[in-house]
């Protein structure tokens, strides 16, 4: 049986401490008053005068009964103490001054029934009325206070918890407030760094301001530092990636703000707070794009992404499936990664016309039916094999997913009126010295001969490659009129690593520190360019959007990173010490393998887009017809396995030098990065 929310013989917690504050209410407002009259006669009971006490008795319980009823619409019954803030002490004042103008406005009417005392004394409302606010909210507040006490006392004796803030700015202001008065936080701020020099030496709310960035590591041994919070979200990313170098020397776990918004937002708790990640120390102003014009061109359309299942894939079918198309479908080889992205689309949006189908690219039957059937209007060719030590294991599979497989999926595109097609390359196609860069090389002038030979009216002298004749012959007739009216334009994007893919260093890394190391890198000068998958994916649908045909479009990844510094920096913001905890080892380059990567070919040249950081390489002057018809040989080459396959590569990609490369690119690599 239940009555108002009690339970009849077995009362909640915060219904105990309910009833025992209202008790305590009961005795501290008669209480208050009874001592205003005591201290208003000299501390005398003996000289307050009856008709005085007659008054005071007499309304005492009416007044109780009104305090509880005002308290209680007042919500101090409710109110969780332990967290008491400002919101309970305005409670608090509120409630007693209604009483307070209540008891005043009371006894002046029953004093003018009465022929004595006339009134009470003023001295006997203000006193009372104060004892009685002081009362009321000192037993509240009192227990957050000897939480804060205790938790005091427990910070003083465990340095564990000691926390460096960087920035004595507002978010810095608000972090430090949230993290010395939450009582459920072990942590405790020592000490504060900023950069400002009006700031130093002065303190904030008792914390002080110890020096700039250069004051960091010593700040770190003398206040005994183990987490360090960077609260300063108007940092640029250079300014960020400096500061959190420096904090990573330091051994110290890193937490940061991920954005201004959060300030303008009023969202800067220690809740908030994320841990810092290895892109943060990258260091690279994220590429910005006005992704509405590339929506608008998705919007409605069907679309089709190859290898959906990949890092790449699966995040283009996030944004795309996002933005409304008509319909959506993915094609992957692995079904595992297929049904992954299937499941997730599924829920995020129940209403997306989605197709998930299991296929190779290379299997142009299956490439022509899925274009007969669905039609995709957009096409983002993300299948390919990427590892490279494995690629160099097994060159005859790299030409034939990748070169031929976009060959014959670019080829059904464009028979079957696909509007744009974007091909994934990579900064390895660039002077290739990998089977697999030369693979995405050849992947490159595919679409660049296909789109030059749709310009020039002669779509029809694009042979059409496949291992097995069939349904899927294009021209049955011979007459050429399948060829009319092809409009499909061809692009291809190249970027560097991306952080977090298939295949990238850094889980390879993660992992080996999670077994306690060694955490092996190839050379100790090899250096590679990064991007997000973000990143990466806004240059894919921006390429879509702008293509005219024939271009390269290629990202200014900045400054490119020791793949020694990244490993180390990891270790670092795993809790460990590089070399002491967990060793590096290098193992030496791999086949195929450079010590840096160029992001574009000198003779490919450079043209601007609107965004700053997005460049558009100039489409090679090579022969398109003798490339054209080498890939028939280079075909026959893969399917018949031949070992010798890297020796046509070289003859179809002039660039390709399979062999004596490591020591040419160390030198090279040298006098480049120093």
């Amino acid at each position: 049986m239940t009555i108002n929310n009690f339970t009849v013989g077995k009362l909640k917690h915060w219904q105990v401490i309910a009833v025992l504050l209202a008790a305590w209410d009961v005795l501290a407002v008669n209480f208050a008053y009874f001592f205003a009259l005591w201290i208003r006669f000299d501390c005398a009971y003996s000289r307050i005068s009856p008709s005085f006490l007659s008054v005071f008795a007499y309304f005492a319980p009416f007044y109780t009964f009104f305090c509880i009823f005002v308290f209680w619409r007042s919500h101090l019954y409710r109110s969780i103490w332990r967290f008491a803030s400002y919101d309970e002490l305005l409670k608090t004042i509120q409630a007693t001054v209604i009483t307070t103008v209540f008891h005043i406005a009371a006894t002046l009417l029953i004093c003018a029934f009465r022929t004595s005392p006339g009134r009470m004394p003023i001295s006997y409302y203000v006193i009372g009325a104060v004892t009685q606010f002081f009362l009321v909210a000192g037993i509240r507040f009192s227990y957050r206070f000897m939480i804060l006490l205790r938790k005091d006392r427990f910070r003083t004796g465990d340095t564990s918890c000691r926390v460096m803030l960087i920035g004595a700015g507002e978010a810095g202001r608000l972090i430090l407030r949230d993290v010395n008065h939450t009582t459920e936080s072990r942590d405790r701020v020592v000490c504060i760094i900023d950069d400002n020099q009006n700031k130093w030496n002065r303190s904030v709310d008792g914390v002080p301001v110890v020096g700039g960035r250069d004051e960091i590591l010593h700040a770190v041994k003398e206040y005994q530092i183990s987490k360090i919070y960077f609260a300063i979200p108007t940092a640029t990313v250079q300014e960020r990636r400096d500061i959190l170098q420096i904090c990573n020397e330091s051994g110290c776990e890193l937490m940061q703000l991920p954005g201004l918004y959060q300030l303008t937002s009023g969202e800067v708790k220690v809740s908030r707070m994320k841990k810092v990640s290895i892109e943060d120390l990258l260091g690279r102003e994220p590429i910005r794009t006005d992704l509405s014009e590339v929506f608008s061109f998705i919007h409605g359309k069907r679309v089709l992404v190859t290898g959906g299942g990949g890092s790449i894939g699966s995040e283009l079918c996030r944004q795309i499936a996002a933005h409304d198309p008509e319909m959506l479908i993915i094609l992957d080889i692995y079904e595992n990664n297929a049904y992954s992205i299937q499941l997730e689309l599924k829920e995020k949006f129940p209403d997306l016309d989605l197709e998930v189908l299991i296929g190779s690219v290379r299997d142009s039957r299956k490439m022509f039916d899925l274009f007969k059937e669905y039609r995709p209007q957009i096409v983002y060719h993300a299948a390919a094999h990427k590892h490279v030590p494995l690629m160099e294991d097994s060159p005859c599979e790299s030409i034939k997913n990748n070169a031929l497989g976009t060959y014959k999926t670019a080829y059904a595109a464009m028979m079957h009126g696909c509007e744009r097609f974007v091909l994934i390359s990579t900064d390895k196609a660039v002077n290739p010295t990998n089977i697999m860069g030369a693979s995405k090389r050849i992947c490159e002038m595919i679409i660049q001969s296909f789109d030059r030979k749709i310009k020039e009216g002669k779509a029809s002298e694009i042979p059409q490659l496949y291992t097995h004749e069939g349904i899927e012959t294009v021209d049955r007739d011979g007459d050429g009129k399948v060829f009319q009216n092809i409009r499909t334009e061809f692009v291809a994007v190249r970027f560097g690593n991306v952080l977090g893919s298939n295949g990238s260093v850094i889980p390879i890394f993660r992992k080996q520190i999670e077994n306690g190391g060694p955490v092996t890198v190839t050379h100790p000068d090899i250096v590679r360019y990064f991007m997000t998958i973000p990143e990466a994916v806004s240059l894919v649908m921006l390429a879509g959007t702008y293509a005219k045909g024939g271009e390269i479009f290629v990202l200014d990844m900045g400054s490119p990173v020791k793949i020694d510094t990244l490993a180390r920096n990891l270790i670092r913001l795993s809790g460990f010490k590089p070399d002491v905890d967990i060793k590096i080892e290098y193992s030496g380059l791999r086949p195929g393998e450079k010590l840096y990567e160029e992001k574009l070919m000198a003779e490919e040249g450079l043209q601007k887009t609107e965004n700053d950081l997005i460049f558009i390489g100039k489409p090679l002057q090579f022969h398109v017809d003798a490339f054209l018809d080498q890939l028939k040989d280079l075909m026959t080459a893969a399917y018949k396995n031949r070992k010798n396959i890297r020796d046509q590569v070289q003859m179809i990609v002039s660039t390709y030098h399979p062999e004596g490369v490591a020591h040419t690119n160390q030198k090279q690599g040298q006098r480049e990065y120093g």
